[in-house]
């Protein structure tokens, strides 16, 4: 029961958040604070919030596995450009368009495993290893453009973002990968040996390394797979743009992937958190961009409310957390 808490912790959030947008929307149409008449909670408008919300969940399940062992990763964002500049070049090559896919998510995987290596073999700290990444992988995103656009108008996933229905309704593809790796990484957390050895990690990584576990390979598997997950949102990217640019494509993802995972009650030292908490971060981050937008909020209004009411959601759940362990 603790558990289920903990997880859902910011649940309250963000039902809060949405019932707040429903009214807010009604008074930017209408004049008047009006439940009914509210856009927000609509048919039309809750599947536009999930797609909204699928890449950065995406990011930020992989940036889950890092910060439970106590590491970080804010190489995701260039990851995700470079990956996607590599499907778009490899999709312009005739009779090669099919290996855009794996060459992708090989793309990630490999410039995450280069991550995990430097910190698991060199003992570098993770901030120091990513923060380099972030700034030498985005530079290989521009060169592989040529520090231009790449487009494709005929991608041959495209219709994961745009016209292949899903069994269910008008969820979109890219909304049911997300939850589809959500899952994944749910099970590989709560029902493997592998998410025991990640929890004990980020606990305490000498008791870890004394009991016997391989240290070394678990930070290989949160990187590598960070990378990997990195390399999909690239793929789910170009397939809404259909196109990539390595100057701007991903450019501060890292951030909404680190507060997502933050907000979902993960400790930033490691060893507590859950990827259902995770998803329920990245909602709230979704449904407070949509909601602003329905709102008539200035742009610049939406980045100071955004960062306010994330920096206040935390505080929130940390001083209730606090209250819990005094009980």
């Amino acid at each position: 029961m603790r558990s289920f808490i903990q997880t859902a912790g910011m649940l309250p959030v963000l039902v809060l958040l949405a019932v707040l947008f429903q009214f807010l929307s009604s008074y930017a149409d209408t004049g008047s604070f009006n439940f009914a008449s509210g856009r927000f909670l609509t048919s039309a408008n809750l599947p536009v919030v999930a797609q909204l919300a699928s890449i950065n969940t995406v990011l930020a399940t992989g940036m889950t596995f890092v910060i439970l062992t106590g590491g970080i990763d804010l190489s995701v964002g260039s990851i995700l450009a470079v990956a996607a500049m590599s499907a778009l070049i490899i999709a312009n090559i005739a009779n090669y368009s099919v290996i855009t896919v794996p060459v992708a998510l090989l793309v990630g995987a490999g410039f995450g495993l280069i991550n995990g290596s430097l910190i698991a073999a060199l003992k570098l700290p993770p901030f120091i290893v990513t923060l380099g990444s972030l700034t030498a992988v985005r530079g290989l995103a521009r060169y592989f453009g040529n520090d231009t656009t790449v487009f494709n108008s005929d991608l041959s996933f495209a219709g994961i973002a745009n016209n292949i229905p899903t069994p269910i309704g008008d969820i979109s593809w890219l909304t049911v990968i997300a939850l589809v790796v959500v899952v994944a990484a749910w099970f590989i957390l709560r029902r493997t040996v592998l998410g025991v050895h990640i929890y004990a990690v980020g606990g305490n990584p000498a008791a870890a390394r004394l009991s016997g576990i391989k240290v070394w390979a678990v930070l290989l598997f949160v990187y590598g797979a960070s990378g990997v997950l990195s390399g999909l949102a690239g793929l789910m990217q170009a397939a809404q743009l259909q196109s990539a640019n390595g100057l701007q494509l991903g450019t501060g993802y890292e951030l909404d992937a680190i507060a997502a995972v933050i907000l979902g009650g993960t400790s930033f030292v490691g060893g507590v958190g859950s990827v259902v908490g995770t998803l329920i971060g990245a909602l709230i981050i979704a449904v407070l961009a949509n909601g602003l937008i329905l709102a008539g909020v200035s742009d610049v209004w939406q980045f100071i409310i955004k960062g306010l009411v994330i920096i206040g959601a935390v505080a929130l759940d940390r001083l209730r957390n606090q209250g819990g362990a005094r009980t």
